[in-house]
């Protein structure tokens, strides 16, 4: 898939689903705006924490555990491996965006999805035995994912410019066409994409450092190859997509480049500049479908403008929240990285 220069809406526009999330503090990297772009703010746009997930609740539940004793263990896991800071501070240099963002996604994934932070060395493993595992195919009833791709709601698909524009689309037909509904004779859950055809086996819909699901990294699959040089993914093999979501080095890569392609949508979709805040970005990591959460707010606002009412501003949910709020003491784990004084942060809308 040849990435344009440019980003573009993806395909299919109109629908749209979730409402877009908040706003975040400019680190000491990121890039200044142009005027084109309105520039998020710092800070967290709820005064508080907005609800936590069910899912999040009843899986912390089954440990026995508590978010803050969560957050306090990934916190101190990042503090004490400097090898792993080093590889976040590198990779993010690569795709030009503060690695704070990585930092945010990590955090909030081990805080609110996962329990086990697996040291570098035990990711290394998993992602060897994945390569190894035999047999292994994302599939549904037998129909491997890339025939299913072949049909005929798929065919506007193949015009996207880029993966991550190509991987939306699939993901909105999807969803019209066949979530939940019965076609030919097969009848499909009423589930998300990558839990029907990239669950094999494997009770878990994400792995790895970034919890990174199979359709994720295929969704930047061009990016990372034109930017660290990696291998392109093929999604007709899957052993090789999973070691390279459970392989540290190159799950950061994936990782960065999805926070990279969030920003550049919400750009070029949204008129925001959402590369200063972490919270933003995180949230997004959370939530995925940041194309479509950026057309819906785009087309809000321009309702809105056309009633003379004020623009809505992207907002974050209870993981990006915690991202914002913890942001201080975050930052103390990237070498080198000075808070922002408060006259450059903005003050919210």
């Amino acid at each position: 898939m040849k990435r344009s220069a440019a980003r573009l809406p993806s395909l299919l526009l109109g629908a749209a689903l979730g409402v877009a999330f908040l706003i975040g503090a400019p680190p000491p990297q990121a890039e200044e705006a142009p005027p084109k772009w309105i520039v998020v703010p710092a800070g967290n746009r709820s005064l508080v924490q907005p609800e936590i997930s069910a899912s999040s609740i009843a899986r912390t539940a089954q440990t026995r555990g508590d978010f803050e004793s969560k957050y306090r263990a990934v916190y101190g896991e990042l503090a004490s491996d400097g090898v792993l800071i080093g590889k976040i501070v590198k990779t993010a240099a690569v795709y030009g965006i503060d690695p704070i963002h990585i930092v945010g996604a990590i955090v909030g994934e081990h805080t609110y999805n996962v329990d086990v932070f697996d040291n570098l060395q035990g990711y290394y493993v998993k992602a060897l035995a994945y390569l190894n595992t035999g047999g292994l195919k994302f599939a549904y009833q037998g129909e491997p994912v890339e025939v299913f791709l072949e049909r005929p709601e798929f065919a506007a698909c193949g015009e996207a410019p880029s993966d991550f524009e190509l991987w939306s689309c699939r993901e909105r037909v999807w969803r019209d066409f066949f979530r939940g509904k019965t076609v030919g004779g097969v009848a499909f859950p009423d589930d998300r994409f990558e839990r029907v055809f990239f669950q094999p086996f494997f009770a878990g819909q994400t792995f790895g450092l970034g919890q990174l699901s199979p359709v994720s990294a295929l969704s930047v699959s061009d990016l990372v190859h034109a930017k660290a040089g990696l291998p392109v993914l093929d999604m007709r093999k899957a052993p090789e997509v999973y070691a390279a979501v459970m392989d540290p080095d190159m799950t950061l890569n994936y990782m960065a480049a999805i926070i990279r392609d969030q920003i550049d949508a919400y750009r070029s979709i949204a008129n925001f500049d959402i590369a200063g805040n972490p919270g933003i970005t995180a949230t997004l990591y959370n939530t995925g479908e940041a194309i479509e959460r950026a057309e819906k707010l785009a087309a809000d606002n321009r309702k809105r403008r056309a009633a003379g009412q004020g623009i809505l501003y992207p907002r974050e949910n209870y993981y990006g929240w915690l991202v914002n709020d913890r942001l201080d003491e975050l930052r103390t784990l990237i070498p080198g990285a000075p808070e922002p004084s408060p006259a450059e942060k903005p003050k919210l809308p």
